[in-house]
């Protein structure tokens, strides 16, 4: 994600609001498209949990040539190494912290056509304490290699002890990798294997064209010039420390959170990114389980239930446990099918469903099959022929509703020449089908009822010499009709 100088600053804002006890939460609750005036509920908890082993936080620092560069009148690197020594000295002291640094590009001097990748050393082994140890190291750091940023964060797994924790990498930068492989890829495998957390990118100074290189490798923040660099250093330590969480409450409609196994998607309003994306899940004891989100950003949630729900404008409490009620998500199950299990000439029937009174179908399915709907009201469109409607079926909480319709029968038709016409309902009138030119002789299938064949031989030249048959189909029956007996 990429975060800039305005957003930086209205986050540290928050932050100090909560330090306060005063944050504005409003979230709106909505279906696809159609946002409903209702207030949902976030609820968010300061106590921090204990049992679950220390914070480590391991510092990723750039100590390339290009470091050596002037920003705001003093070289790179000598203001990164003096505020991140004084966030640092700071931090001396704070409960389950433990800290390490390790460097790249300070080993090995650049030389054009010669860099060396594993320019890149652990100089301060994560342990508590160790603060005043790194301050002196980052002072040692002479900035002159290359920029190995994909192979720092592979060593930079191994780095983490075994052992229960929060593993944190914030990486500080000033460019882009430089040896040809993939630090996004390298993010993606630590967070899925659980190593770390997704990692932390300040970005100093960097050209425009090269942050969005970086936002995938984590939350990349950027920093425009020295000032705001301690503010985003500053911000970050806030998060890494006070860890922003979020469970969500999908609640039945007596308010209990028994519902689950529904994908949800969180999309940041301001970059469009869906992430992340995630199937409830209700864990020991019903609890539901928790996950990581970065509380900058403003969130639409989407939840992928039938119909679709969600909520808008969804702002976190940073550093805390946030909880996301959303209420109303009762589900049933909805079955459609004939009645008979036997194949019919169909093959499969496709099955359009609508909110009741609604004319736009939101989902598709096979007769036959199962589909789990919140509780309301529905109307179903059933693909045979013709087409059937079912009103106003009722879904209720965790109860199965089957819908029970025909099984069709078959029309075997003979003729002895080619011509135009089509098989009509004999009460409605309406079309059901329309015979392709050429000779209509075949299996048909349709409905139970009374149909009507209007049909013309194609060397007929006159209308008189139209034929008119009508028929009744029964269910699991082949009625047999020559057009000229």
């Amino acid at each position: 994600m990429l975060f800039n100088t305005h957003e930086i600053k209205k986050l540290i804002v928050s932050l100090r609001k909560i330090n306060s006890g005063i944050l504005l939460m409003c979230i709106v609750l909505f279906q696809p498209s159609i946002y409903i005036a209702q207030e949902a509920v976030i609820s968010h908890n300061t106590d921090e949990s204990e049992g679950d082993g220390p914070t480590r936080i391991l510092f990723v620092f750039d100590a390339s040539n290009s470091m050596n560069t002037f920003w705001s009148g003093e070289r790179k690197i000598k203001l990164a190494t003096r505020l991140l020594s004084e966030s640092l000295a700071s931090l001396y002291g704070t409960p389950n912290l433990e800290v390490g640094l390790r460097a790249y590009g300070h080993g090995t001097k650049h030389v054009s056509g010669h860099q060396d990748c594993d320019d890149t050393e652990l100089l301060v082994p994560i342990q508590q304490g160790s603060n005043l140890i790194i301050k002196q190291e980052l002072s040692r750091l002479r900035a002159q290699g290359t920029t190995p940023i994909a192979r720092s964060l592979e060593r930079a797994g191994d780095d983490f002890p075994d052992s229960n924790g929060r593993n944190i990498i914030i990486l500080i930068t000033d460019g882009i990798e430089a040896c040809d492989e993939d630090p996004c890829a390298v993010s993606r495998m630590l967070q899925a294997k659980g190593i770390v957390v997704k990692p932390f990118i300040i970005g100093i100074g960097i050209e425009d064209k090269y942050k969005e290189s970086l936002r995938c490798v984590g939350n990349f923040y950027d920093a425009s010039d020295p000032e705001v660099f301690e503010e985003v250093l500053d911000l970050v330590l806030e998060q890494a420390l006070h860890n922003t969480t979020v469970h969500v409450d999908l609640l039945n409609d007596n308010g209990n959170s028994h519902e689950t196994d529904i994908p949800l998607s969180f999309t940041n309003t301001r970059t469009g990114i869906h992430e992340p994306q995630v199937v409830h899940t209700l864990g020991f004891n019903n609890q539901t389980d928790t996950f990581y989100l970065d509380p900058l950003p403003t969130y639409n949630l989407v939840i992928h239930s039938l119909p679709q729900r969600g909520m808008a404008g969804i702002n976190l409490a940073p550093g805390t446990h946030n909880t996301i009620h959303v209420p109303n998500m009762s589900q049933g199950i909805l079955s459609p099918k004939f009645s008979t299990d036997r194949r019919t000439d169909y093959g499969s029937v496709n099955v359009d469903i609508h909110e009741a009174g609604d004319c736009e179908a939101f989902f598709s399915m096979k007769i036959g099959g199962s589909v789990a709907l919140m509780t309301g009201r529905y109307d179903l469109l059933l693909h045979t022929t013709p087409v059937t409607w079912v009103n106003d079926i009722i879904i209720s909480d965790s109860e199965f509703t089957d819908v029970t319709i025909s099984s069709p029968g078959s029309l075997m038709l003979q003729s002895s020449v080619a011509g135009y016409g089509s098989i009509i309902d004999a009460l409605t009138l309406t079309q059901v089908v329309q015979f392709q030119e050429g000779n209509p002789s075949g299996r048909y299938t349709l409905q139970p009822g009374t149909y009507t064949i209007i049909f013309r031989a194609r060397q007929a030249r006159s209308s008189t010499y139209s034929i008119k048959k009508t028929f009744t189909i029964s269910s699991g029956s082949t009625h047999n009709l020559n057009l000229h007996d």
